[in-house]
């Protein structure tokens, strides 16, 4: 009887991602999520969703589907699940992804003096809301050293119409005791060029907050596109 040792068979051997997925970690250890594309960022992400399986065709897939890394992990879930390999474990990881940058975001902003910040205003307005595929009005209210005291989605609408009350918008504010406040919403046409129903239903929030001493610091509109800023446009 032979007693060389047994060698193993081709179909034993560990699939060929194997590897590339321990190349792919090497290289985001040692050189950063900046030395990636885009796939191969969303291929690491993918690791935990599906982790005997190669993740590089998926990862492509849903980039020509959607656009870029932020745009996947933001998709909805049923515009994900019609991707070919996307199933319940995939979609939990692509939102865990997107509900992170949404907390760390967040959580930034909250440390900081929101007007000296305005980098991290823009950057969680994004982050939060610039994918959505309905409209959203958001409120950040501030206190008199314009600190972030709460952050509310005070109305979602359609893809194109929110509706807004500026009395409850500023009886809102009364409530928090807030001093200033920053209205944000999302246009999910991806262009955020102000209507004019955007600019009238600012102007009405300014005249009723100005007398009660609350400042409208801005609105901010965000899409896929980029963002505006009415004061910027000093249309407020």
């Amino acid at each position: 009887m032979s007693s060389e040792p047994k060698h193993p068979t081709e179909s034993a051997e560990l699939p060929h991602y194997h590897g590339h997925r321990q190349r792919l970690r090497e290289r985001f250890h040692a050189a950063g999520a900046d030395a990636l594309s885009d796939y191969e960022l969303l291929e690491m992400v993918l690791f935990a969703a599906q982790p005997r399986r190669d993740m590089k065709p998926l990862a492509k897939a849903l980039l020509k589907k959607f656009g870029s890394f932020a745009e996947v992990i933001h998709a909805p879930g049923p515009l994900l699940r019609e991707v070919e390999g996307v199933g319940e474990a995939v979609v939990t990881q692509l939102k865990l992804i997107a509900a992170a940058a949404s907390r760390i975001a967040k959580g930034e902003l909250k440390q900081r003096h929101a007007l000296s910040s305005w980098q991290e205003v823009i950057t969680y307005c994004r982050t939060s809301m610039a994918f959505a595929e309905k409209e959203q009005f958001r409120l950040l209210f501030l206190d008199k050293r314009n600190h972030l005291i709460a952050d509310e989605v005070q109305q979602t609408g359609t893809v194109d119409h929110t509706p807004v009350y500026p009395r409850e918008v500023i009886k809102r504010a009364l409530e928090l005791s807030a001093t200033a406040i920053i209205l944000v919403h999302n246009h999910p046409s991806g262009d955020p060029t102000p209507s004019q129903a955007d600019i009238r239903m600012t102007k009405a929030i300014v005249d009723i907050a100005k007398p009660l001493g609350i400042a409208v610091h801005d609105h901010i509109i965000v899409g896929k596109n980029g963002h505006s800023s009415l004061r910027g446009l000093q249309l407020i």
